[in-house]
């Protein structure tokens, strides 16, 4: 394992379940958020997708505010808005807001994906032409609008200028990789639905990483499916709404996310089934022992500094259990880290 303490955190896709209204799904983030404060978790993020039924996360900057206001120290933050679907200027403005409400507690995580299907792309003005060649000129003018020098300029972000607000690179693949090297930014990899590519993409990170004011040296955060229960037949139980879920994105249904199946077999195919499963391939699954041994040997592979955590259980009370034995791996597993170096 990496020879310093591993951070947890979580990310939540304001999962909408069947027959719960938004304002349910709501009320679940706000409790989520103060039940993980209180476990001792570094973050809060929340992740904006459009067009969806199944994920109510749309209005992303009202969502960390409204989760902001009902909690007190945990690091609130978007995992993440999709810069491409916004100007610069408003999402400084937006963050800056939410940055003087709330100082020292927001993070700003921003990604290039749409967070949708290409129609609704269009509707909200993205131009699929110049994306790459505009996210990180996008990013240079967040930066810009945060800076106190801009003080001067013809247009400033108020609120936003001259705030200490964190900006994370988000990505599944390694172009954004190469992208947050050379900016000298945090990483966060979506390993939760991308794993094919997290093992080059921190290694390119961390080979290209630049220092720059912002950081000193590669910061990696992964982001992985999490589904923890007493025992192994719970959490296998309790997982088969996350399989339903990414059985739904195959089949293009976006439609709430389901209860628990008694029987997976009688719901996918086999190809639907094979092709899950590599999606999950970087899943913790299982009872607490299970859970900590599964951390352990991700950790030993890819030694990242932060496990950031997503959990699509239909249960609010299994949800907020997860957590607990979750954060109790981590914590668990710092403890014989810091055993080995005394």
């Amino acid at each position: 394992m990496k020879n310093t303490e591993l951070k947890i955190s979580v990310l939540d896709l304001a999962t909408v379940k069947e027959n719960r209204s938004l304002k349910q799904t709501f009320n679940e983030i706000l409790e989520t958020a103060q039940h993980i404060e209180k476990l001792g978790y570094e973050r809060f993020w929340l992740a904006e997708h459009h067009n969806m039924a199944s994920i109510a996360s749309s209005a992303t900057s009202v969502l960390i505010g409204y989760v902001a206001n009902g909690t007190k120290t945990i690091r609130v933050g978007s995992g993440g808005i999709m810069l491409p679907n916004h100007s610069s200027l408003v999402i400084a403005e937006q963050f800056g807001t939410l940055e003087s409400l709330f100082p020292g507690r927001i993070d700003l995580g921003i990604g290039r994906a749409p967070g949708t299907d290409g129609l609704t792309a269009q509707a909200l003005g993205r131009n699929p032409s110049n994306i790459n060649q505009h996210f990180p000129s996008q990013i240079f003018e967040l930066q810009h609008y945060f800076s106190a020098d801009n003080a001067s300029a013809a247009v400033r972000a108020i609120p936003g200028e001259g705030q200490n607000i964190p900006i994370y690179i988000l990505g599944s693949s390694a172009e954004s990789a190469y992208l947050a090297a050379e900016l000298g930014l945090p990483y966060a990899f979506a390993g939760h639905f991308a794993p094919e590519m997290m093992r080059e993409a921190f290694y390119i990170y961390r080979e290209n990483f630049q220092p720059s004011e912002y950081l000193d040296k590669p910061y990696v955060i992964a982001c992985v499916n999490g589904i923890a229960a007493e025992t192994e037949d719970e959490a296998k139980s309790v997982a088969t709404t996350l399989y339903q879920a990414f059985l739904n994105i195959i089949r293009n249904d976006r439609k709430p996310f389901p209860a628990p199946s008694k029987d997976m077999d009688e719901i996918w195919n086999p190809m639907e089934k094979a092709a899950i499963l590599h999606k999950l391939k970087y899943s913790f699954i299982g009872n607490p022992e299970s859970i900590e041994q599964q951390i352990k040997d991700f950790q030993d592979t890819f030694h990242v500094d932060e496990l950031m955590v997503t959990s699509h259980i239909y249960s609010q009370e299994a949800k907020l259990k997860s957590y607990e034995i979750l954060k109790k791996a981590v914590n668990n597993l710092n403890k014989e880290l810091v055993k080995s170096f005394i």
